[in-house]
């Protein structure tokens, strides 16, 4: 006869694979299962914290230990289901090298370019869990994407998700990086999945791409010198140390991913909400730096850029149009914005308009 102890283990493993199942057929990419012990990387936390390289983002420190201890954060808590989804949206890593190349063109990160990823993402987790409550009965649980005080990348690392690569992204050799990450803290034993061994060796591609150095060490990034982190987080003026450097990326930046040898194994997203909305992959800074207010808050609806508003986009394609070549209509969209209404827009008009001789 079986013990308790086996019955229990056989029951949580013939759950965790009708968990496993049930998200695929939601549109996860990849499911696996964490315990709730993070104290390894609890004092890397701490580290980053203490050496500021959170910059204006509180919320990272306003949580302490939190962020490392689901079962503070959750009561209860005892696994976390982790859960990744491919966002890439095109062929070839080439269509976002091309967007680059070309300095007329704005370059969104591509994650951004399709539906707001943390709405489809608690969405379909919140499906999973319904799913399982269906199976099991009321259970404890909350789900999350980037959401929380939740350490993503470490906790995919433990459920098998992949391995922690040097620019600090989750890495998996079979998809690269181009996915987004979401969790259900639960108070259900799940048996736990093993991390993957790194593959990342000797490379040092995705910090040596960094446009702005701030890729500080492996595995450590300083968020203040960080493209996405200015175009993104920041509310005020961009240090002009970095502006320069932003070249034409007016949100986000995909740099690091780019450079990384597993991302040729990126996988294209089967998400249409993820698919690029507005021309966003393909449009120009002359052309987006004319929305309006109005035309901002319409054609970022539902997007993760909505919420840094319309200044900081004017100011984001400022800059950019600053690096831009000179031209009739970059100097032209530059002047529409000479006496904005806004301090922090005409500041970095400014500085775009000096880049070019001063108009």
């Amino acid at each position: 006869m079986e013990s308790r102890e086996q019955q229990v283990r056989l029951e949580g493993e013939a759950l965790a694979a009708r968990i496993r199942a049930w998200g695929f057929e939601l549109g996860f990419d990849a499911v696996g299962f964490a315990g709730v012990d993070l104290k390894g990387a609890e004092q890397g936390l701490l580290d980053w914290l203490a050496a500021g390289f959170h910059g204006e983002m509180d919320y990272m420190a306003r949580h302490g230990v939190k962020r490392a201890r689901p079962a503070e954060l959750v009561p209860g808590t005892v696994s976390a289901i982790s859960v990744r989804m491919n966002y890439w949206p095109e062929r070839e890593l080439g269509d976002a090298e091309a967007a680059l190349a070309d300095p007329q063109r704005a370059y969104v990160s591509r994650y951004a370019l399709g539906r707001d990823y943390h709405k489809v993402l608690r969405n379909r987790l919140q499906k999973l869990a319904d799913r399982v409550a269906a199976e099991v009965g009321a259970f404890g649980h909350r789900v999350f994407v980037d959401s929380a005080p939740v350490l993503e990348v470490a906790l995919a690392t433990q459920a098998g998700l992949g391995w922690r690569g040097k620019h600090t992204l989750l890495l998996n050799r079979d998809s690269g990086s181009c996915f987004f990450l979401g969790e259900i803290y639960t108070d259900l034993a799940l048996p736990p999945d093993s991390p993957p061994e790194e593959h990342c060796g000797r490379c040092t591609r995705c910090i040596d791409a960094c446009p702005t150095q701030a890729i500080v060490a492996p595995y450590s990034v300083d968020a203040r010198r960080c493209i996405s982190y200015l175009t993104i987080e920041l509310k005020g003026s961009i240090p002009e140390e970095f502006r320069g450097a932003m070249g034409n990326r007016i949100y986000g930046c995909d740099d690091c991913q780019l450079a990384c040898p597993w991302n040729r194994f990126a996988q294209v997203t089967r998400e249409g909400d993820f698919s690029p909305r507005h021309r966003l992959d393909s449009a120009s800074l002359v052309e987006l730096f004319g929305w309006s207010a109005t035309d901002f808050a319409e054609r970022t609806a539902g997007s993760a850029i909505h919420r840094i508003g319309h200044e900081r986009w004017l100011r984001n394609i400022a800059v950019a149009l600053g690096n831009a070549p000179t031209s009739p209509e970059v100097l032209a969209a530059l002047r529409s914005r000479v006496d904005d209404a806004s301090a922090l827009v005409r500041e970095h008009v400014a500085w775009a308009l000096d880049r070019h001789g001063g108009g």
